[in-house]
């Protein structure tokens, strides 16, 4: 039986991965939905993989599946847990050093995702709360649910903190992007995971919030990457050149 780690983004809510959950177990899994301290300022990047690495405990084999800004911290629960594979779910992809607040302007997210926004024929400006953003594919009783939750809390601690690592662990990883999410567009996708990592993204339909719009299919996902079994690492790619 593995074990899938499922470590949502900022907010830090398990609440994203609910309609995962019963779609993985159903398939004879155990699954661990993780709770982040998200509101803690006293928290940064070093404590949301303590949360992940004390609700693993010992299980193996593990899978963690990393949304958004957890693409952050799921590489430094590689460093200390044996994890059998890595996928990053609409992930942001960190350089050695940098901060999650440097990342936006590094990687030339703003003027992508307004470049996406004008291929589609969409303003920015007509969607300051980034409903449309995040929402624009959610069911609509799923949406009603998300809004009666009231927004997440997020402190901003783990985004002035830079990321420790000095390379991406040597562990298999796998990038699975919605082809229609609109706040990292698949096209920017391609590019920075391209350079940052030296691999080519998988894609499917969906957007930002892939596990609340498309649970059944994102299932299908990880259960064939599941049943590949490891790829090579990102250490071993990089060394092929």
């Amino acid at each position: 039986m593995t074990t899938y780690v499922l470590i949502p983004g900022a907010g830090g809510n398990p609440w994203y991965w609910h309609r995962l959950v019963p779609e993985l177990r159903q398939r004879g899994h155990d699954v661990l939905p993780v709770t982040l301290p998200a509101g803690d300022d006293s928290a940064g990047l070093a404590e949301y993989a303590d949360a992940v690495i004390e609700a693993a405990g010992d299980r193996s084999p593990l899978i963690l599946v990393a949304q958004s800004l957890a693409g952050f911290t799921a590489p430094l629960v590689c460093e200390r847990l044996p994890v059998d594979l890595l996928v990053l779910l609409n992930a942001m992809v960190p350089a050695p050093g940098e901060t999650p607040g440097d990342w936006w302007t590094n990687t030339g997210h703003g003027p992508a995702r307004a470049e996406q926004a004008a291929r589609d024929g969409r303003r920015l400006e007509d969607d300051p709360d980034l409903l449309d953003a995040f929402f624009h594919d959610v069911p609509a009783e799923v949406t009603a649910e998300a809004m009666a939750n009231g927004a997440p809390v997020q402190s901003s601690t783990p985004f002035i903190l830079p990321w420790r690592l000095k390379a991406w662990p040597d562990v298999p990883t796998r990038f699975l992007q919605g082809s229609n999410d609109r706040f990292f567009p698949v096209e920017f996708q391609r590019r920075v995971v391209r350079e940052r990592l030296g691999i080519t993204i998988d894609e499917m339909p969906g957007g930002h919030l892939i596990a609340l719009s498309q649970p059944k299919l994102l299932a299908g996902h990880l259960e064939k990457y599941r049943a590949e079994g490891p790829t090579e690492t990102r250490a071993a790619s990089r060394a092929r050149g």
